[in-house]
């Protein structure tokens, strides 16, 4: 045994000294690591690390196993420092507080981020397109954008929809959609999400904050990424183009969110009505509808509306502001929407065809409602009046007849509307202008739909017959109003002599004749009638002009009435 204070020495052959001039040699034989190389690389996905111990942290992501839950919303994490940091979500506290705009956060590094957007110094470039950024990590997600135009996107959901994303993170999302478990309710409105930040960029709608402003046109929005995605608009720069029609988009979102329409995939159904959507948020939306919860009402009138943009839209109206304008014909809109959809109008492009009539629309929304027409499913219902339409919205704009209420009148003779866009109808015909002309016949009017139905006289072609009596009309909505007078109701009379109508519109006319209102008088004659057609149809008696002419025996008359009665007696022979 030793004594204490005893000095041990080695030889030069002993085994320890061996050892570690081995070590040294070892050491040596390795190649020299510089500070911040990243020498330690995933097998999985190729990532490296400075680190074998942040390596080892990295590759539990692989793993799949979460061994620390959130006993509040359940969700779990790889490590015990995720999960503290998940938990001071849940509890409210934010003590880190920007000085500039007082936006909070639980954490420091999460302020620092933040502050990084105020300064403006962004030192990470795209070598690609040019674009900077504040974070290294922000560049990364940028640069996923140029790998989606590639086409790579190897993590692919494994349900129904099989939708492909180039993030791992960004499947993790998706897949929280299918589950269908939304822990993150709203306080004030009840709605529900399935992530924290989604909640949190909600609340910003019932908070009415808006902190970032576009200098252009002074709209205010809640977040800064809303406002640079609003001033794309006015840049006018659209880098992603539809391969199909040639639709340009701002963003790489926005081109793949039209290119489902043309895929005609609608992976997410409604279970109330069986409409089916092409986008998750399609859905949500549709099914506020059936929920009837309309949460935004507007302080002038009092409509109410199931969405906030809604709301937004229609305080447009109200304000009577249209900073939109058509170069072609001067019509003015509220939105730079509305005005798109019009310049389709006179562009003549109508890419959408019914397979079943060959009717062709500038836009796919029009075309599906159109098609509705010949399913012949009608499943709203009028509870007053029986009457069904084939959409909610025709059944809305219905039952404002029933509650008599006509917000909208007209200075120039006191006619009263129901509906803003019936109002400014009417307010043409005083105008009269007239941009709409027959080529056959040379006849003008106020509107283009008028100018259609007009055509459809010219081409003789009647394709809806009654059951009854066998006559045929042009329109549907002839044949309609034809048919009330088999049923024998008369609705509608007169508050002056009491006579009844089966349509509204011939009472209308009938009143006129008390009134006095709206008469024309026969420059010959003194005669009056309640429409100008039944003057000009009148003014052929005064005349030797009889234009109107059978195909069979080339008698010729004075009226389209004389007509019908004479071409009844070469069918009875």
């Amino acid at each position: 045994k030793l004594q204490e204070n005893t000095k041990i020495i080695f030889c030069k052959f002993s085994p320890l000294i061996n050892i570690s001039r081995s070590q040294r040699s070892q050491e040596a034989d390795k190649p020299h690591r510089r500070k911040g190389e990243k020498t330690y690389s995933c097998d999985e996905c190729g990532k490296a690390f400075t680190q074998s111990g942040s390596l080892k942290t990295h590759q539990l992501i692989h793993s799949g196993v979460k061994a620390y839950s959130c006993d509040e919303c359940e969700k779990s994490f790889t490590l015990a420092q995720s999960l503290k940091t998940h938990q001071l979500i849940h509890s409210g506290v934010k003590p880190y507080s920007c000085d500039l705009c007082g936006k909070s956060f639980t954490q420091a590094g999460n302020l620092k981020t933040h502050q990084l957007i105020h300064s403006g110094f962004k030192p990470y470039s795209c070598k690609l397109c040019g674009k900077s950024f504040t974070e290294s990590g922000g560049l990364k997600k940028h640069q996923l954008i140029h790998i989606i135009h590639s086409g790579f996107k190897p993590y692919s959901c494994e349900m129904c929809c099989g939708k492909a994303f180039t993030q791992s993170g960004n499947l993790k999302k998706h897949q929280v959609i299918h589950s269908g478990v939304k822990p993150y309710s709203c306080d004030l409105c009840g709605k529900s999400f399935t992530q924290s930040g989604s909640l949190k960029t909600h609340q910003l709608i019932h908070s009415g904050v808006k902190a970032y402003s576009c200098e252009l046109c002074g709209k205010s929005f809640t977040e800064a990424g809303t406002l640079k995605t609003h001033q794309l608009i006015h840049s006018g720069v659209k880098p992603y183009s539809c391969d199909e029609c040639g639709k340009d988009f701002t963003r790489s979102g926005g081109l793949k969110r039209h290119q489902l329409i043309h895929s005609g995939v609608k992976s997410y159904s409604c279970d109330l009505c069986g409409k089916s959507f092409t986008l998750a948020q399609s859905l949500k939306t549709h099914q506020l509808i059936h929920s009837g919860v309309k949460s935004y009402s507007c302080d002038l009138c009092g409509k109410s509306f199931t969405l906030a943009q809604s709301l937004k839209s229609h305080k447009l109206i109200h304000s009577g502001v249209k900073p939109y304008s058509c170069d072609l014909c001067g019509k003015s809109f509220t939105e730079t929407g509305c005005l798109k959809k019009h310049k389709l109008i006179h562009s003549g492009v109508k890419p959408y065809s019914c397979d079943l009539c060959g009717k062709s629309f500038t836009q796919a929304g029009s075309l599906k409602i159109h098609q509705l027409i010949h399913s012949g499913v009608k499943a709203h219902t009028c509870d007053l009046c029986g009457k069904s339409f084939t959409r909610a919205g025709e059944l809305k704009i219905h039952r404002l007849i029933h509650s008599e209420f006509k917000a909208y009148n007209c200075d120039l003779c006191g006619k009263s509307f129901t509906h803003a866009q019936n109002f400014k109808a009417h307010q043409l015909i005083h105008s009269g202008v007239k941009p709409y002309s027959c080529d056959l016949c040379g006849k003008s009017f106020t509107h283009r739909k008028c100018l259609k139905l007009h055509h459809i006289i010219h081409s003789g072609v009647k394709a809806h017959s009654c059951e009854m009596c066998g006559k045929t009309f042009a329109q549907n909505s002839d044949l309609q109003k034809h048919l009330v007078t088999h049923s024998g109701i008369k609705a509608y009379s007169c508050d002056f002599c009491g006579k009844s109508f089966s349509d509204k519109q011939y009472r209308n006319i009938h009143l006129r004749f008390h009134t006095g209102n709206d008469v024309s008088r026969c420059d010959q004659c003194g005669k009056l009638f309640a429409t100008d057609a039944q003057l000009q149809q009148h003014m052929f008696i005064h005349t030797e002009e009889r234009p109107y002419k059978c195909d069979l025996c080339q008698k010729t008359f004075k009226s389209p009435h004389h007509l019908k009665k004479h071409q009844k007696t070469h069918t009875r022979k």
